[in-house]
């Protein structure tokens, strides 16, 4: 017993005098002390926390190789293999964690709007809230720094660009003709219900490599993953009528959205300027089918429309007006796959198609076009760590368009057409330095199989946190973008249109605000030049133009410091030439306005279970072509005005009554002056102004929705 004993007693002191000391300090990368890190060995119970000094010491009877672990929160965890004999006197330094809240954005040219955004400068609600948007998303884009007001078209015209140069995509996927046709002098809309997405990212310039065949600006939506809950939307309005649905299963889920609208009775009590024989009617449907799979989801998207109007329009070289008609056909097919491969790697993929019919009329003339495109992209994404991110991918583009013209005046007819073909590869690298610096790289190679041209296009942009609440940031890049079938089906004969992007951003968030100054210079090179009027068969074309855009935009946002209280500011600055179409020198093209500004408020009243907003857009005069005069471009229009208010009233929880008026206080807006072709008996050439269709226009909606939770609403925040 005595013999037991005693061997009892020394294996205990063996294993007194087997344990081990692990101790050292742990420091930032500045060397400063971090008071709280958990230090500890791997799979044990064997551990300690820093203190003040950042040092810290535990006794371990472990032995051999182990693993010591370092945590704590807004650092990266840190790991040391060793002997725990040799963890001894250790100095550990942590790296600061990237991808916290706090950490610096890659934001120069790029507006994001989205509840997940770091930087949020709308959100998607802001969509059909916002007075002068009429529910439209570019409309409630258009009142965003960089953007110019040309009321009479409706489309994206970017820092000194056309509309033709911002390109849409939905789910990353290109769509070809995202507006609704219209006649001329009417300003269009884009084509999908705001309801079905719930991020927008707009970019002003210096965009991802990702995006190609766009000289000016991409504007990207991104549909709803997973709704909450089945809801029936229901919408009854001054315009037409509106029904939507979502079914919401285990693994998948259904939205359809359809919508008829029809101007006849609208018109009846406001006529406007415009003669109509048919009012402009529309029928259009959406659907969105999502699947969960094991390690992603798949979206499936199709939109269609039916649009049919004609009437006759005032025009100067017509008496009794110009006849005009229209009927539209548009098909648009969007299939995307995200998913993930592995711990570092993922996927996205996804196929669009749009078949787009058109048929117009004016006066004796007849034109029907019809244009089949697609667009099928895979990206992959390679997570090395929190710091470097490498994407790659490839894309193709195709488009074939068919135009058939005759008049029955002159006999004269013709067949034109084109086939575009596009072929492109990228790759971009985010390489996250620290929270405060951060860095993007991108290539971007395309080949045209019409032009047998091929164009690299590099890109990068650099940000640099300042401050807690502020940084700067940097971008730079080249983008090419083919000719517009409007010029391709004349002439094949082109190279890619040019331009490149310099800008410096400044971005302010604090507590419910953003401040956002962004200074920017493009240059245009061979843009696509001819020697007619109007671009014909016969015209001489080529690519000799060239061109500028520079100029400044602040953006200004608060939704906390005055209670109940939402507002926005936008100012845009623009200085932009160019030499380009059938133009003779360089000018200021008739979609630049120098100088741009809008306001849109949003105010709760609780009293009355209301939101009341308006939105007051200001822009200076537009330049045009004075015939009487030398010159080409010399003259200006007077500033545009507008002033809109909305009223959104709750009826109950579900049940909204929704007012607006457009140009409240009826500003009498020219968009323009159309000159007659040839000069009176006295030598002057009459004009006429070139107003919009109606000063004023007044819609009242009511909105009813029935939910699962049966507190949802069609405009959520209320």
């Amino acid at each position: 017993m005595k013999t037991t004993v005693i061997l009892l007693i020394l294996i205990t002191s063996f294993n007194l005098f087997a344990q081990s000391t692990v101790n050292g300090t742990v420091t930032d990368e500045k060397g400063n002390p971090v008071e709280g890190a958990n230090v500890y060995l791997d799979a044990t119970y064997d551990g300690a926390t820093t203190d003040a000094q950042g040092k810290f010491s535990f006794e371990t009877s472990e032995a051999g190789e182990q693993l010591l672990l370092v945590t704590f929160l807004s650092y990266e965890p840190y790991s040391f293999h060793a002997a725990v004999s040799d963890m001894q006197n250790l100095v550990i330094k942590l790296r600061e964690d990237v991808s916290t809240l706090d950490a610096v954005v890659l934001s120069a040219g790029t507006f994001e709007a989205g509840d997940n955004s770091k930087v949020s400068v709308l959100k998607p609600l802001d969509v059909v809230t916002t007075a002068s948007a009429l529910g439209d998303f570019v409309g409630a884009l258009q009142t965003l720094p960089g953007t110019t007001t040309v009321a009479e078209d409706g489309r994206l015209f970017v820092r000194g660009g056309d509309a033709s140069e911002t390109q849409i995509f939905i789910d990353g996927i290109r769509v070809f003709t995202p507006y609704t046709p219209t006649s001329n002098n009417a300003p269009t809309r884009g084509r999908y219900s705001p309801f079905l997405f719930d991020g927008i990212t707009f970019s002003t310039g210096g965009y991802s490599a990702e995006n190609g065949q766009a000289l000016s600006s991409v504007l990207l939506l991104n549909t709803i993953d997973e709704p909450d809950q089945d809801q029936t939307d229901i919408s009854i309005m001054s315009v037409g009528l509106g029904l939507g649905h979502t079914k919401k299963w285990k693994e998948s889920s259904l939205s359809v959205n359809t919508s008829y609208m029809n101007l006849a009775p609208y018109l009846e009590l406001f006529p406007g300027r415009n003669d109509w024989k048919e009012p402009y009617q529309t029928f259009a449907g959406e659907a969105v089918f999502r699947q969960k799979t094991k390690n992603g989801l798949i979206k499936l998207y199709t939109a269609f429309d039916h649009t049919n109007l004609a009437l006759t329009q005032e025009d100067i070289n017509y008496p009794d007006g110009l006849d005009f008609a229209l009927k539209n056909q548009n098909l648009y097919f969007n299939g995307t796959y995200s998913g993930v491969l592995s711990d570092t790697w993922s996927v996205q993929s996804g196929l669009s198609y749009t078949l787009a019919k058109n048929d117009l009329g004016i006066q004796a003339t007849n034109i029907d076009n019809t244009e089949n495109s697609i667009h099928a992209k895979a990206k992959f994404k390679k997570r090395f760590s929190n710091r470097f991110k490498l994407n790659f991918g490839a894309e193709y583009l195709s488009t074939d368009f068919k135009e058939n013209y005759s008049d029955d005046e002159s006999d004269d007819a013709y067949d034109t057409g084109v086939t575009n073909n596009i072929e492109a590869a990228f790759t971009e690298a985010d390489i996250i330095f620290s929270k405060k610096f951060a860095m993007k790289l991108g290539l971007r190679g395309e080949y045209s199989e019409l032009f047998n041209e091929a164009t690299l296009s590099p890109r990068a942009s650099l940000a640099y946190k300042t401050g807690k609440n502020s940084q700067f940031s940097v971008a730079y890049g080249d983008f090419y973008q083919n000719p517009t079938s409007e010029y391709l089906k004349f002439n094949s004969d082109f190279d890619a249109q040019k331009t490149s992007h310099y800008i410096f951003n400044y971005l302010y968030t604090g507590d419910g605000t953003i401040l956002r100054a962004e200074a920017y210079r493009k240059t245009y090179n061979k843009l696509v030049t001819f020697d007619t009027d109007i671009a014909l068969p016969t015209s001489i074309y080529g690519n000799e133009g060239n061109g500028y855009a520079q100029g400044l935009d602040i953006f200004w946002r608060d939704n906390k410091n005055i209670k109940n209280l939402d507002y926005w500011v936008s100012y845009s600055y623009l200085d932009s030439k160019r030499k380009y179409l059938n133009y003779p020198e360089e000018s200021t093209p008739n979609f630049a306005q120098s100088h741009n500004f809008s306001l849109v408020t949003k105010y709760w009243i609780e009293d009355w279970k209301s939101q009341v907003g308006f939105s007051y857009q200001f822009a200076s005069g537009r330049s045009y072509t004075d015939y009487n005069i030398p010159g080409f471009l010399q003259e200006k229009t007077k500033s545009y005005n507008n002033l809109s208010l909305n009223w959104a009233y709750l009826l109950s929880q579900q049940k909204i009554l929704y007012f607006s008026i457009q140009n409240v206080l009826g500003f009498k807006n020219v968009n323009g002056y159309q000159y007659a072709d040839a000069p009176d008996m006295t030598g002057v050439f009459n004009r006429r102004s070139m107003r919009p269709a109606a000063d004023q226009f007044f819609f009242v909606g009511f909105f009813w929705t029935i939910s699962t939770d049966k507190s949802t609403n069609q405009l959520d925040n209320l």
